[in-house]
């Protein structure tokens, strides 16, 4: 079973990051960007094969290690 987790800055929190790009983009002559997040991706392989006992390992695994929790979201998709 895989696992794809998708890690986001929590609404409020400073992206100095996304405003880089945001500003790099502009200067590449990208116009009507508003706005820039970034974030992280990951794609987990899991060798169990139960889905409610995958979805507790890798929820675990976000508050633990994955995710700051306090400053960032995160979202599971199974495949």
């Amino acid at each position: 079973m895989k696992a794809k987790v998708k890690v986001t800055l929590k609404n409020g929190v400073l992206d100095p990051q996304g405003k880089a790009i945001e500003g790099a983009l502009g200067s590449l002559g990208f116009s009507g960007v508003n706005g820039v997040r970034q974030g992280k991706y990951f794609e987990i392989e899991l060798a169990e094969t139960d889905r409610t006992k995958a979805e507790a390992q890798v929820k675990a695994m976000c508050e633990k290690l994955i995710a700051n929790t306090v400053i960032e979201n995160y979202a599971i998709e199974f495949t």
